[in-house]
């Protein structure tokens, strides 16, 4: 008899409260189900168990061994399982949450051609921008801009995201280049209210990270629309260089104080922390992954 089924007799034991329950639950005998305890403190060397005729109850070390034991247990359990989800079928509807700005470019080519290459896939997108809570809402996967600190998502980085400064060439010209982060403060900026800092724009300053404090008599809640104000020439905008690199490219709009940007967040597929990853959001992630490391433009960055 094996350690490994030695100790699943003796955390199905200490699960069940008992020789007799755990028994009844593995369809064996008492007898048997004694036997393996047995012979696992035999082979530790250790008392693992305190029994009466009465009572069962663990001892110190057998505490610890079985919360050990427990989580080597379902470590096994997950592998197994991986390997078994990396050769299924990727199929069935897939729920997913991306924001707008991004799901409308390159993310949406992504998930399309993920779709022609599996065509047991079904696809419910949802684009927007506000904050999705992924478990609550039943969503398989969610792109998120930066990766969010919660024990119950698990994140995996598909690209860095890079945010800058731009404005038209006759803005610049009627109210100068902007040679610091401070000079931003007196120019007339365009406000994006769905990004966390707001008319607080972040840069970097001497190693560190700063917070400028603008103002500007357009607010936008979408880089989209920013993008389409600053081309109306009502002021400097902070936006995701995905939004305006063919702006910058053609000389529409023009980038300012790039020394001072602060560092580029990441892209992240999120998803649930589940014991047993489907098929199919497993095909999409690697997919999601892969696609961006093939469509990666020169400056190594969205």
């Amino acid at each position: 008899m094996d350690t490994l089924t030695r100790m699943r007799t003796f955390v199905e034991v200490v699960e069940a409260g008992g020789f007799s329950a755990a028994a009844r639950k593995m369809g064996r005998s008492k007898a048997l189900i004694s036997k393996y305890v047995r012979e696992l403190e035999d082979e530790l060397g250790a008392r693992l168990l305190n029994r009466t005729t009465r009572t069962l109850s663990l001892t110190e070390v057998g505490s610890s061994y079985a919360r050990d034991a427990t989580e080597i247990l379902q470590r096994i359990e997950d592998l197994q399982s991986s390997v078994g989800d990396a050769h299924a079928a990727a199929r069935g509807r897939l729920k997913i949450s991306a924001p707008r700005t991004f799901g409308d470019g390159e993310l949406g080519r992504a998930i399309m051609d993920f779709v022609v290459s599996e065509p047991g896939i079904t696809i419910d997108l949802h684009l927007e921008d506000r904050f999705v809570d992924v478990v609550d809402e039943g969503f398989d996967v969610a792109i998120r801009i930066s990766a969010m600190n919660d024990s119950s998502l698990i994140a995996r980085r598909l690209e860095s995201f890079r945010i800058m400064i731009c404005a038209t060439p006759d803005v610049i010209e009627r109210y100068g280049m902007p040679a610091e982060p401070h000079d931003m403060a007196g120019k007339p900026c365009i406000i994006d209210t769905n990004v966390a800092y707001r008319g607080n724009w972040p840069f970097m300053l001497d190693g560190e990270r700063i917070s400028v404090p603008v103002k500007g008599r357009v607010e936008v809640n979408s880089p989209n629309a920013g993008r389409q104000a600053a081309l109306a020439g009502l002021g400097f905008m902070i936006v995701p260089f995905l939004v305006v690199r063919d702006d910058i490219a053609s000389g529409r709009l023009v980038p300012v104080l790039e020394a001072f940007e602060p560092p580029a967040v990441g892209i992240y597929a999120v998803y649930p922390h589940r014991r047993h990853l489907s098929g199919k959001v497993r095909a999409f992630i690697d997919f999601l992954v892969k696609w961006f490391e093939e469509h990666r433009p020169p400056s190594g960055m969205c």
